[in-house]
């Protein structure tokens, strides 16, 4: 058990060092991309909703 929980932590420390902050452009790409995502989500959500309204299976 302490082995697992070693061998984890190790592991967590490999991948912190990894980590970089990304910059203004990498940001807003994935920002833009983030939201046009939710956007799409919210509107497909929207139109099976008017459809179950307009055949009443609400």
């Amino acid at each position: 058990m302490i082995n697992k929980l070693n061998s984890f932590f190790k592991q967590c420390v490999r991948v912190w060092q990894l980590l970089k902050k990304p910059d203004k452009k990498e940001f807003t790409t994935v920002a833009k991309i983030s939201a046009i995502g939710l956007l799409l989500v919210g509107v497909i959500g929207f139109v099976i909703a008017m459809i179950m309204g307009y055949f009443g299976l609400s």
